[in-house]
């Protein structure tokens, strides 16, 4: 049986937050409904555990944001000043913020290889190891793919 990540090995696990895989119903992004999610929660909770607060409007963030052109910081504050649970002021914020193409195919390809090249084997079988799961090498083959194994979405 494959092996699963030792508990708490990466730290506090969100499960509310949504897979990288999911697309933006309005733009076709993967990974943004995510950064979303992570905006919002820090809005509810003042902060992101300290597992997720270390990435936070940096890694996966970062490159979603560099590759739109824009600040990390400033999906935030559309995010955080939207009134709770208006969807519609936080997208409307996004379209006036995102570039008319947003060349979605290009960073839904350069988001699912994340961590494959060289130095990216090199982490992912660093953080298999250290979670426990050094028979998973190879199995888990992307960043993606090894944030949805540690929140439970790969078995």
């Amino acid at each position: 049986m494959p092996s699963k990540p030792i508990p708490g090995s990466t730290g506090e696990v969100l499960t509310c937050l949504p897979s990288p895989y999911l697309p933006h119903a309005a733009t076709g992004l993967l990974y943004l409904p995510r950064f979303l999610a992570k905006c919002r929660y820090t809005k509810k909770h003042g902060a992101l555990p300290k597992s997720y607060a270390k990435n936070y409007k940096r890694g996966l963030d970062r490159f979603l944001c560099m590759h739109l052109g824009i600040d990390p910081a400033a999906v935030e504050k559309i995010v955080h000043e939207a009134p709770e649970g208006d969807d519609a002021a936080v997208e409307a914020g996004l379209r006036a913020l995102l570039p008319a193409d947003v060349r979605a195919a290009k960073w839904n390809r350069e988001l699912v290889q994340k961590g494959m090249s060289e130095e990216g084997r090199k982490f992912l079988a660093e953080a298999l190891t250290a979670m426990g799961c050094a028979d998973r090498i190879g199995q888990i083959v992307s960043v993606p793919d090894l944030i949805d194994f540690d929140e439970g979405r790969i078995e």
